[in-house]
């Protein structure tokens, strides 16, 4: 079983070790030292990265024999068993999982403390951390959470590693039952939290920080809480910053007014929607008038066929205006190549709009679809007046 100097040493970055074997499956080499400073993921936390050597580590997991395998970047030929290595942390995403760490059991600590509310889980993604809370929190609750959990982090109280008995760890007074049995390690935040935990922690609370609660949302019956401490929360101010400081120079309005000046631009933006809108509708009215003026009689209806310089959009509005009437067919071709075609008739009329497009996707190319009295498509590959030349006589 190997070591783990991690257990008792977060803060050891570089170690020798001995090779106790090196395995490959499924194509990547796996390797089990004696010893190890390497966390593998487990509990919510990923694993560190680093170098035997010269060699990266790739991932580090734990088996079902209590050790603790390193995938390395190398040919299983390149390490031997009983050869001594130099292993070397990422101390960057260490310390940085050491502070999202230690700061859970903080702020799930004074949630616990101040609500009742338990943490079902904890999971440390590359940028933010989540706790899944039993009961859903108010804002205010969760502010009260933040405050609680910062003087703790300020006060810098000591962060002590135990090891105790299963018959021990049940005359104390845990925020969590353990759910392992034998020997537990137990995280000690002075006066604040006693809690069983096998990860990598700050050895003061001071070391975590700032913790600060992003955003939240209802997840299995409780809430999911986003949160941020140490290097991140930092990382997340300078983004909320600098991009509140373009909104103050985009909207020329002080800080505290940037809520209340966009709300007035979404006011105004749909106020002119609604207005273009309108508009929009009483010039595809005048259009289809205008292009009801080359209408022509025949024995199935009053065809309107003509290229006109719109889009597919356009062109349908186009096509559903002139058929409002009764007794109207609209053939309308895009001036654009490839062309977009659109086909429609009023209620009544004997005519499948869809056949129609078919024919003419079946002789020109593209593709499209619809409804008898109502279809369109595009990417047809000809002139748009030899389309009109082509459908109209399938209209007649």
């Amino acid at each position: 079983m190997t070591e783990r100097l991690y257990y008792t040493d977060a803060y050891l970055r570089e170690f020798e070790a001995s090779i106790v074997r090196v395995d490959v499956r499924n194509g990547r080499t796996f390797v089990v030292l004696d010893r190890t400073a390497f966390y593998p993921t487990s509990g919510g936390q990923p694993f560190d990265l680093g170098v035997l050597d010269t060699v990266r580590i790739l991932d580090v997991l734990d088996d079902d024999k209590g050790d603790v395998v390193h995938v390395v970047d190398c040919q299983p030929d390149a390490l031997t068993a009983a050869q001594t290595v130099r292993g070397a942390i990422d101390w960057t995403r260490r310390f940085d999982h050491m502070q999202q760490h230690t700061g859970q059991h903080v702020l799930s600590a004074a949630i616990d403390r101040l609500f009742g509310v338990r943490t079902v889980s904890f999971h440390l993604g590359a940028d933010s951390s989540t706790i899944d809370l039993s009961r859903e929190l108010t804002r205010d609750e969760l502010v009260s959470a933040e405050v609680e959990a910062n003087g703790i982090v300020w006060e810098d109280r000591p962060v002590a590693v135990r090891f105790v008995s299963a018959e021990e760890a049940a005359g104390l007074p845990l925020r969590k039952e353990p759910v392992r049995e034998g020997t537990l390690r137990l995280i000690d935040v002075e006066h604040f939290d006693l809690s069983a935990c096998g990860g990598t922690h700050v050895a003061r609370t001071g070391g975590i920080g700032v913790i600060g609660i992003g955003s939240t949302e209802r997840f299995k019956g409780g809430q999911r809480v986003e949160f941020f401490c140490g290097g991140r929360a930092l990382a997340k101010f300078r983004s909320m910053r600098d991009a509140l400081a373009g909104a103050v120079r985009a909207l020329s309005v002080l800080p505290d007014a940037v809520p209340a000046a966009v709300e007035k631009l979404q006011a105004d933006l749909r106020e002119r929607q609604r207005l273009l809108g309108s508009l929009q509708n009483e010039l595809v009215r005048y259009r289809a008038d205008e292009l009801a003026a080359s209408i022509r009689p025949t024995a199935v209806g009053d065809i309107v066929a003509a290229v006109v310089d719109a889009g597919a959009n356009e062109l349908k509005l186009l096509a559903s205006a002139i058929v409002s009437r009764p007794g109207r067919i609209a053939l309308l071709v895009s001036a654009t190549t490839p062309a977009l075609v659109v086909v429609a008739r009023s209620e009544g009329v004997r005519l499948d709009a869809n056949a129609v497009v078919a024919a003419l996707t079946a002789k020109f190319g593209g593709r499209g679809g619809g409804k008898p009295a109502l279809a369109q498509a595009g990417g047809l590959d000809a002139a748009p007046s030899t389309i009109l030349s082509t459908g109209l006589p399938s209209l007649e």
